[in-house]
Formats: structure tokens, C-alpha cells, sequence
């Protein structure tokens, strides 16, 4: 949720975030419309409540027909004082449905556009160059007995899958490797519930334009979560956090509908319903916030360099930024056999965006409640098996196991064998 009061001193900042965006920027003076309505309609509220309350003193110290006078006078009071509560009521709660459907406000630097526009920032590490003509991860996957697509759909559809052998031990050792390394910078490690209430999709921003993208269950009114993010971020809902920066890492299995995405990477396990992901969530101070994106970008690149892949940072522009997100970078690996890069990571910078939704909060040096910035990034999920077996491959099939995961592996090289 957007803060009124900036509104208000600089409307045109959300205007110009509208249009970076792509979206309607009318309706920033319907808010302010809005905003402008509510507080007077507040405003008669507490001048007929203090009126009428100090009618009162009047009607007990009259007489006979005086005091019937005043009697009928703070009946018709007491009728217009409910009359203009239940005006503010409804014109407040008005103004907060119009809120929760504007996007954050992007920073201001953040490039302009759609998907496609986004900036390269820098690209690190060579592609590899083969000698032979490399194979798929979904081809690899299956020869070293590794991924079972097949088995996947006929348990249960389309986009779901087994990780065999080495392939569920691969999995657990780059989780492994991403929870070691944020336990070592200091994050709480966490695994947090995946059936969330719908307040807690809501207040992180789930619930807006890519609520198709999200598995409800009606009769429990509960929401499979698509990332950690969400549970992380609703944890201090309606609290007062001290000792700012609070930095936890989730480790969650993550479901997504993957609505819209019909034809798009149905081979392998690039695009599916199901996956595992480890999840940083920090909440800080709003002021420290973009130094703080800056550092969860860093984790990030330290874990891709871990694992020896090749990869490249992106600014994402407005228009494909999601409704929380005000800035988002993402580190896209190689993969050989598309010839592109593709996302492993992501990490935005929600400002106070979500905090507001859910009522977080924080004290600042003069002792005022104000909220927290919250930002997220991804350290570890599934679709990295993808650009792991692809990038390592050999030529016989087999696959070289990056150095820091072999203590999780124990080997060196995953071999393929026979089903």
C-alpha cells in the first residue's frame, strides 16, 4: 500500500511510476479524490461528535419546555452524528479498496518498459564451449536417472515430476548450500507454513493481477503459497519489530498455477507446479533499504558462483515488475542448449509497501511507530538443476559436480546409468 501523505506532498510521483509501469495514472486523483472526500466527511463527523457532547451539558441543566426543545435538537444530533460516521466509514473504506489495487512505486532510476526492456548490468563467468553436441537437462536428467517426467504426469499431471537418485540428492545439496550460507551471514533459518490465510497473500501483493497464478482451497479459504515471501513476510503482521535488520531464510516447497503459461517450456522442470526454493526475507529500516537490496543481490552471486555458472544481472523494468515490488534485479543463468539465459534468482526491494498491508512496524530514533521496508531473494530453487547438469555436462553423458557441492554429494561427477 502506497503512503497517503507522500501522495499527497508529491502526486506526481506516483503518476510518473504509473506510466513507467504502463498502468492508468487517473488514478492518482481518484485517490486524491477520494482521500480529500474521506477527511472532510471526518472532519463533520468530529465537529457534530463535539457539538453534540457539548449539547448534552445544555439539555441537563434546562427546564420544562426548553428542555424538551433540546431534547428533540440532540435526538436530530445524535441521528447526524451517526449519519456522518457511517459516511466517513464507508468513504474510508472506499479509499482503502482503491489503494490495495496500486502497484509500489517504482525508484525512480529503474527502467521504463516491459519485459523486454530490462538493462544488463554486468555478465560474469564464460559460456562453455563444447566439443560435442550438448544434450538438455531433461535429456541428461533421465539418463542419470535423475528426473522422471513421465512418472510426474501420470501421478499427477502435467508440469509435476519426480526427482530420482541423484537428482533428489543434487536438490538437497544446493538447498543445503544455500541455507549454510545464509545461516553464516546471519539469517534465522526458517521453515515456514505453505497454507497461508488469505490477509497473508493479500498483504504481501499475491492477490492482485496474478491471483490466477495462485492454488486456493475453497473450503478451508486457504492459499498454497508460490514462495516463502509470503509467510515471511506475514510473520511480524501486527507487530512492532525491534532490532532492525531481521533477516530470515525460508526453506519451502512453492506451488504455482503457471496460468497464461500454456505452450510456454513445457519440457523439463523449467516451468512446473511444484518446486523447492530457499528464500531470504529481511525486514529493515525504509532508509537502509536500497543499500539492503544491494546485499541480497550480493548473496546471490556469491551462491551462483558457488555452483560455476555462467550468468548475467538484470535491472527489470517497471512494467514487469510485480504490484510489491518497487525495484527488482535478476541474476539469469546460461543455458546452453536454449542458447539465452534464463531466471535462477530474483531479489526486490518492497519498500513499505507490504509492511503497510500487514501492519508492521518499527520505532525510529524519536520513539515514532512508522513501517518497515521489507525486501526478499531467491538463493536456491529447483530450475537450478537445470543450468547445473547443462553447464557441467561431459561428453559421455555424465556430469562434473561444482567443488562446493560435493561435500553434500560426496563424488565428483554424476554418472549416468541404467534404468
Amino acid at each position: 500500500m502506497i503512503d497517503l501523505r507522500a501522495l499527497r506532498n508529491d502526486p506526481d510521483r506516483l503518476r510518473a511510476s504509473q506510466r513507467a509501469r504502463g498502468e492508468d495514472e487517473a488514478v492518482v486523483d481518484a485517490l486524491l479524490g477520494l482521500d480529500e472526500r474521506r477527511r472532510s466527511a471526518l472532519s463533520a463527523f468530529e465537529s457534530l461528535r463535539a457539538e453534540q457532547k457539548s449539547f448534552g451539558k445544555s439539555v441537563s441543566k434546562a427546564q420544562g419546555d426548553e428542555r424538551q426543545k433540546l431534547l428533540d435538537r440532540a435526538k436530530e444530533l445524535a441521528q447526524q452524528v451517526k449519519e456522518a460516521d457511517a459516511e466517513a466509514q464507508r468513504l474510508d473504506q472506499e479509499l482503502q479498496a482503491l489503494l490495495f489495487t496500486v502497484p509500489n512505486v517504482v525508484e525512480e532510476d529503474a527502467p521504463e518498459g516491459g519485459e523486454e526492456d530490462y538493462v544488463v548490468l554486468e555478465t560474469i563467468g564464460t559460456p562453455p564451449a563444447f566439443d560435442f553436441e550438448p544434450k538438455d537437462h531433461l535429456e541428461l536428467g533421465e539418463r542419470l536417472g535423475a528426473i522422471d517426467m513421465e512418472r510426474g504426469a501420470k501421478v499427477s499431471g502435467a508440469r509435476f515430476y519426480f526427482l530420482t537418485g541423484v537428482g533428489a540428492q543434487l536438490q538437497m545439496a544446493l538447498l543445503n548450500l544455500a541455507m549454510e550460507q545464509a545461516i553464516e551471514a546471519g539469517f534465522t533459518p526458517m521453515i515456514p507454513p505453505v497454507l497461508v490465510k488469505p490477509e497473508s497473500m493479500e498483504g504481501t501483493g499475491f492477490l492482485g493481477a496474478h491471483a490466477s497464478e495462485v492454488y486456493h482451497l475453497p473450503e478451508d479459504d486457504l492459499y498454497l503459497v508460490g514462495t516463502s515471501e509470503v509467510p515471511l513476510a506475514a510473520y511480524h503482521r501486527d507487530e512492532i519489530v525491534d532490532a532492525l535488520p531481521r533477516r530470515y531464510v525460508g526453506w519451502s516447497s512453492c506451488f504455482r498455477r503457471e496460468a497464461g503459461s500454456y505452450g510456454k517450456d513445457t519440457r523439463g522442470i523449467i516451468r512446473v507446479h511444484q518446486f523447492d526454493k530457499v528464500e531470504m526475507f529481511s525486514y529493515c529500516d525504509p532508509e537502509d533499504a536500497h543499500e539492503e537490496h544491494l546485499r541480497l543481490l550480493n548473496w546471490e552471486k556469491q551462491m551462483l558462483a558457488k555452483v560455476e555458472l555462467p550468468y548475467r544481472v538484470i535491472d527489470v523494468a517497471a512494467g514487469d515488475l510485480g504490484a510489491s515490488a518497487a525495484r527488482k534485479y535478476d541474476c539469469e543463468a546460461w543455458v546452453p542448449t536454449q542458447s539465452r539465459y534464463r531466471e535462477l534468482t530474483s531479489t526486490s526491494n518492497c519498500t513499505e509497501f507490504q509492511a503497510r498491508r500487514l501492519s508492521v512496524r518499527f520505532r525510529d530514533g524519536e520513539g515514532r511507530t512508522r513501517p518497515v521496508a521489507t525486501l526478499n531473494g531467491t538463493l536456491a530453487t529447483t530450475r537450478w538443476i537445470v543450468a547445473i547438469l547443462e553447464n557441467h555436462q561431459q561428453a559421455d553423458g555424465s556430469v562434473r559436480v561444482p567443488e562446493a557441492l560435493r561435500k553434500y554429494l560426496g563424488r565428483e561427477v554424476l554418472e549416468p546409468v541404467t534404468r
